[in-house]
């Protein structure tokens, strides 16, 4: 994989033009998830399987409101804390949505939502085996993250900051170290507050950003979520021009070579 190449993010089979994902979780309603959804330019949508709503009116489901048309469905083990649920619900969502994708989460503190590493590298593993492409969510741990992609995850997916808490990446060197030692695309996923948070991840050389709160609670979800797309595609073009070196001293930003009376 040439990260400085590859115009689309490529994740197992599947090409996606937008770097940028998006959760359908918290709207205050599924009309303002679906404008948000669209304004983001997102193609990869994630549905927590343990949240989908039953006993819906036909027409007006949760489900009825994501053009599987436009999007490509991720469903994922939101709110699994041990092995056996998450791969239950994993089974559960490739039968309800009908596709192989999954995005794995097993989590270990019901505090932190940080993931039980454990846990989630044995599940990576099964899962593969069973045919899932899976994408998985680790803290930003570099060696297990290296461990994830070694036991065939199709994308590791590091935590930015815990979820929902909009601290954005709070440790930018160890990312910069996942991304350099992956060959799998690496999805920032979790702590997103605002655009300059994805910003961040993309500068670094992540494949792409995943977040949901950052948009469904802002005051104005569908401008944030504009927001949140311009911001990926900045933080990618910004990767791609390669920003200039930092220095310890102030340098002139007109040249001064050949200037009457400048200094040597």
């Amino acid at each position: 994989m040439d990260r400085a190449t590859d115009d689309c993010l490529r994740i197992g089979e599947y090409s996606f033009r937008s770097r940028l994902s998006l959760g359908t979780g918290k709207y205050a309603t599924y009309e303002l998830m679906r404008d948000a959804l669209e304004a983001s330019g997102t193609e990869l949508v994630t549905v927590a399987v343990r949240r989908i709503p039953h006993g819906e009116e036909p027409g007006r489901r949760f489900l009825d409101y994501l053009d599987r048309e436009r999007y490509t469905l991720l469903p994922n083990t939101a709110g699994c804390y041990d092995l056996d649920s998450a791969v239950r619900t994993a089974r559960l969502g490739r039968e309800i949505l009908e596709t192989p994708l999954l995005k794995l989460e097993v989590l270990g503190d019901p505090g932190s939502l940080l993931p039980d590493p454990v846990a989630t590298l044995e599940g990576t593993r099964l899962l593969v085996e069973e045919g899932f492409t899976v994408l998985v969510y680790t803290s930003d741990d570099v060696i297990l993250a290296k461990r994830l992609e070694e036991a065939g995850a199709a994308a590791v997916m590091p935590a930015g900051s815990p979820i929902g808490s909009g601290l954005g990446v709070l440790n930018p060197h160890n990312l910069r170290l996942i991304v350099e030692n992956a060959t799998v695309p690496v999805v920032v996923d979790a702590g997103v507050g605002t655009a300059s948070d994805v910003v961040v991840p993309m500068e670094l050389g992540a494949d792409g950003v995943l977040l949901n709160t950052a948009v469904a609670e802002a005051r104005d979800p569908v401008r944030m979520a504009r927001a949140m797309r311009h911001a990926c595609i900045a933080g990618r073009e910004a990767f791609l021009a390669g920003r200039m070196a930092r220095r310890g001293e102030a340098r002139p930003s007109s040249p001064v070579a050949g200037v009457l009376g400048a200094r040597a």
